[in-house]
């Protein structure tokens, strides 16, 4: 019979027996539901709770090194990196471990922190940073091909002028001036406002194809003490 022909006592026993079959189901489902719902809550709470502590570290660290306090800028920076491991403030903290070991005079203590950032950050563009700053790294150590291969190939958009600027200086302290001429112009085109220092590249633009003949073997002679 369908049910829209049963009667009100009939529709009420309908709704029992399919309560009394089915109730266990829509029980639980509440239940799942509910704890689902507490569970995502918590959750969210943790992660913000987490964010707080990360971002007061943070600020304790920069604090730190304001005050040039370095032992504690390295402590923190240490417990930034070990306990919010998944958050922006970890890769913060390696950078300031790198920049300590430079301050330092330990430049070859800064290729872990960054090599760290450029291999894992979740951020593209905090990798970008830690390549450029571990190349610049690199070429002061007088390890210039090892910055030119941790470059790689430039990439479009707006790290490319930095990108371009990193390479010519590697090329310039191996002595090659004629690809750090090129990189330069390279940089000078494709740099922007977050890109190289204009002012600065046309100056060693202008220093360089001053010196740089149609072959810069006779430049590289006369550059050697």
């Amino acid at each position: 019979m369908a049910e829209e022909y049963l009667t009100d006592d009939e529709q009420l026993e309908v709704v029992k027996r399919w309560t009394a079959e089915n109730g266990i189901w829509l029980v639980g489902g509440i239940v799942l539901g509910v704890a689902l719902l507490l569970s995502y809550r918590y959750y969210e709470s943790y992660k913000n709770e987490q964010a707080l502590k990360a971002a007061a570290q943070f600020t304790a660290m920069t604090d730190a090194l304001d005050k040039n306090d370095q032992n504690a800028a390295r402590h923190i920076a240490d417990g930034l990196i070990k306990d919010y491991s998944n958050t922006p403030y970890a890769d913060q903290a390696q950078f300031a471990l790198a920049r300590l070991s430079i301050d330092a005079g330990e430049p070859g203590k800064a290729v872990a922190p960054l090599t760290q950032v450029m291999s894992h950050s979740s951020d593209v563009e905090l990798q970008h940073i830690a390549r450029l700053r571990l190349a610049r790294v690199l070429t002061d150590q007088g390890k210039a091909d090892d910055a030119i291969a941790t470059l790689g190939i430039v990439p479009a958009g707006a790290f490319a002028g930095r990108y371009h600027e990193a390479r010519g200086d590697a090329f310039f302290a191996k002595k090659s001036f004629k690809e750090a001429l090129l990189e330069y112009r390279e940089a000078q085109v494709g740099s922007d406002e977050r890109g190289a220092d204009k002012s600065v590249l046309s100056l060693k633009i202008a220093e360089l194809a001053a010196l740089v003949p149609a072959n810069n073997s006779s430049l590289s002679n006369k550059a050697k003490p």
